[in-house]
């Protein structure tokens, strides 16, 4: 969650004491269901969220919830949680910039790589 303030991507409500983060979208121009989506295309699950005050619909949304479980599963720590925040991040404002789109999602690949599902 830090990193992600640090990315200048606003926590909610002013930061997280568990496995969840919600983050505002509203001033990066872009809708938590396009977030979500575009996310993903860097090989990240999030899921588009209310945020208090939402408005607009809970279909489209203006914030993101992240979650840790799958990445806590695979044994990555904060370092790697920091590089998630960064990818996710660097995702949005660089949203209209396949290179930078493409050499996000080899990172996170590289990552995923690095810290496999355990069996």
């Amino acid at each position: 969650a830090e990193e992600s303030e640090r990315q200048d991507m606003r926590i909610l409500p002013g930061g997280t004491d568990n496995h969840l983060s919600l983050i505002d979208l509203t001033k990066h121009g872009i809708t938590g269901k396009d977030a979500e989506k575009l996310i993903e295309k860097v090989r990240i699950i999030v899921n588009k969220n209310t945020v208090p005050f939402e408005t607009r619909s809970p279909f489209i949304t203006s914030g993101i919830r992240v979650g840790t479980p799958a990445v806590t599963t695979r044994g990555m720590k904060d370092a790697e949680m920091r590089t998630i925040a960064e990818c996710i991040a660097t995702t949005i404002r660089e949203r209209d910039h396949p290179k930078v789109l493409e050499e996000v999602s080899e990172r996170v690949a590289e990552l995923c790589k690095q810290h496999p599902v355990p069996m």
